[in-house]
């Protein structure tokens, strides 16, 4: 271990009872489950399987999307499986909890403390660990690979705020150390493999296969035939309904009065908003009605949606599959002021929608670039509430403009995912699963 791995390590053994007292309050904020409590520290609170394990690292809701394809694919591919999952937020966790395939299960990460994360690989002793985009934890890196279990970076990319942190002669000693125990990196795109080489990775570490964005971005058609969305599908059957989806504090006032704007020559109009963070449900009801709406309806209420609600607000966990399903128009929040990064264009693509979004999308607008590429028309971005409205007004009042851009997403979509899960597998494949696993005969 290096001088800096050394250090950031006996720091966190000191630091480690002030890290639980953190994580405790964060339990009594509601900000973490208190039964899980135990899995921060290392501990299980399921057993674990008899049979290989594979261990996949997500942070939040956004990393795990991306690694449920590649999850699934190897549980496709690898009969005598089994999937650990962990994550760092109870966003995710919640979300996880509803639609993992079996054979997989979900923990809380370890915190990172050189005690949990021994506690953790003890018990867990993963074959492989799968971690993914930029989750660059040191003890957990750095002991895992003195297991001599091999360790890949799916999807890997970092800010250039990360990148400049991670630059600084302190800590760059330490992030050379983390990022060549990777046996694979899979950056989403040239640039980000050249940042993750200026902080050590070795040209042999990094293969392209992809962006998992766009396989996570792939519906599961399932959603279409279950209870919940054909119960919606019914109660806003004949109107014009669209959806703001992943938004946050400040956009849902824009989308309102987009709303009454439209409402004048729309009557049957409804707006759907499913907020980024669920948890501000009655903030943004109260901002409605204070926006002279009174027809608003909240879903983690069990509120009716009726043929007089203007607007719905979707505060749940889990369910934006399902509403993006079931409107033709969405608009992808996180994207209209300065200081948002943007949110996944990819999932309302695959489901059929006509995609705008705004111009603050940070790492997504190489993917906005990507769609445009494969159709001019596969995504509109907006600067605010005067460009969302004409937009809008241009989409609903015109089926012929509406169906060409609806085509054009859902075409950008599904060329740029052709074959990414895939590529990505048969890399991991080769990497990693055979070294840890043993190789397939099929795959001989």
């Amino acid at each position: 271990m290096g001088t800096a791995a050394s250090l950031y390590s006996w720091l966190t053994a000191g630091m480690a009872p002030f890290i639980l007292l953190h994580y405790q309050g964060r339990r009594i904020l509601g900000l973490e489950f208190l039964k899980h409590g135990q899995e921060r520290r290392g501990y299980p609170s399921v057993l674990k399987p008899e049979g290989p394990l594979i261990w996949f690292h997500a942070v939040s809701v956004g990393e795990a999307m991306e690694a449920l394809p590649m999850i699934r694919k190897c549980l496709e591919a690898r009969s005598h499986l089994n999937i650990l999952i962990s994550t760092s937020t109870v966003s995710a966790f919640s979300v996880l909890q509803k639609i993992l395939p079996p054979r997989v299960i979900c923990q809380f990460a370890p915190i990172d403390t050189p005690a949990a994360v021994d506690n953790f690989l003890t018990y867990w002793q993963p074959q492989a660990a799968i971690f993914m985009e930029s989750e660059l934890w040191p003890n957990l890196i750095l002991a895992t690979s003195r297991r001599g279990i091999p360790l890949a970076l799916l999807n890997a990319k970092m800010s250039p705020a990360s990148h400049r942190r991670w630059s600084l002669s302190p800590v760059k000693g330490l992030v050379k150390d983390m990022i060549t125990k990777f046996t694979l990196i899979t950056p989403v795109n040239n640039k980000e493999s050249i940042r993750y080489q200026n902080l050590g990775a070795l040209p042999h570490q990094i293969h392209f296969g992809g962006n998992l964005k766009y396989a996570s971005g792939a519906m599961d058609l399932s959603v279409v035939d279950g209870p919940v969305y054909q119960g919606l599908r019914n109660q806003i059957l004949g109107r014009r309904a669209w959806l703001a989806a992943s938004t946050h504090k400040g956009e849902e006032k824009v989308i309102v009065s987009v709303h009454k704007r439209l409402k004048q020559l729309f009557p049957n109009l409804l707006t759907i908003i499913a907020p980024r963070h669920p948890d501000r449900g009655t903030e943004i009801e109260n901002n409605t009605r204070d926006a002279l709406i009174s027809e608003v309806s909240r879903r983690s209420i069990n509120e009716r949606l009726t043929m007089w609600t203007e607007v719905y607000i979707a505060d749940t966990l889990g369910e934006l599959a399902i509403f993006y399903h079931l409107v033709t128009v969405a608009f992808v929040g996180g994207s209209l002021f300065q200081g948002l990064n943007g949110h996944n264009i990819a999932e309302p693509a695959s489901a059929g929608c006509a995609v705008i979004t705004g111009y603050n999308v940070g790492h997504f607008q190489e993917m906005v670039t990507e769609m445009r590429m494969h159709s001019p028309l596969a995504v509109e971005q907006v600067s605010g509430e005067d460009e969302l409205y004409e937009c809008m007004r241009r989409l609903l009042g015109n089926e012929s403009s509406l169906a060409a851009r609806r085509e054009a997403a859902l075409a950008a979509s599904n060329a740029a995912r052709a074959n990414v899960v895939n590529r990505i597998y048969r890399l991991l494949n080769v990497h990693v699963l055979n070294q840890a696993l043993g190789k397939l005969s099929s795959d001989e």
